[in-house]
């Protein structure tokens, strides 16, 4: 039977917290190192300006949580429950997500720098003006998300979903335009042409016909 604890320490290293009840808490500039929440109920948990660095919360339950300014930084996300969850100005760096359930959600400011999200369901979710920065996007389903203005450049978009997508100012490499599923996706001028480069073919300015 789960255990309802209280986080009182301002600094937590190697707890094991798996199996814990910690429904609804708030946690004000905590840092976490190497704690497991396995199977946890963090649901509606809020966080402010909290650190947590190569934590598991594998089969935890975070649906609902909120966290401004907190940093997930090499964190371990399997099976992990994320629908409901509101992120601003965090970071993702260098974390991994699994098979979890993600939505919908919310992330704004936030960046995912090396984060893993391969095979990832972000359909329809907005991603605008997100970092992915050498994210593993591979087989993940973007499909109809909002990605404009995000920063994708060194990501690994081997069979992305892009169907339908909204590019229009994100950054992607030679790379991901080839290897991506981009059907249907809205492009700017600047990325269409970097498309047809990477597609081998020339652009060149239309030439007037004397004749």
């Amino acid at each position: 039977m789960a255990v309802c604890r209280t986080v009182n320490d301002e600094v937590v290293d190697g707890e094991d917290f798996s199996d814990a009840v910690l429904v609804g808490q708030r946690w004000q500039r905590r840092r976490f190192e190497r704690c497991l929440f396995v199977d946890a109920d963090l649901h509606g948990l809020q966080t402010s300006g909290c650190v947590f660095t190569a934590c598991d919360f594998t089969l935890a339950d975070l649906g609902d949580s909120s966290h401004r300014g907190t940093a997930f930084r090499s964190c371990t996300f399997r099976r992990t429950t994320l629908t409901g969850v509101v992120m601003d100005g965090c970071t993702l760096l260098g974390s991994m997500f699994t098979e979890c359930r993600m939505r919908p959600i919310t992330l704004t400011s936030t960046d995912l720098t090396l984060a893993g999200l391969g095979g990832a369901d972000l359909r329809e979710v907005t991603l605008a003006g997100l970092r992915f920065v050498e994210a593993n996007l591979v087989e993940a389903n973007l499909t109809k998300a909002d990605l404009r203005d995000a920063d994708l450049r060194g990501a690994r978009m081997l069979a992305t979903k892009l169907q339908d997508a909204d590019l229009r100012g994100a950054r992607l490499d030679a790379d991901a335009l080839v290897q991506a599923k981009l059907r249907g996706a809205k492009i700017d001028v600047d990325t269409a042409v970097a498309f047809a480069a990477a597609h081998g073919l020339i652009v060149e300015p239309s030439t007037v016909d004397d004749q």
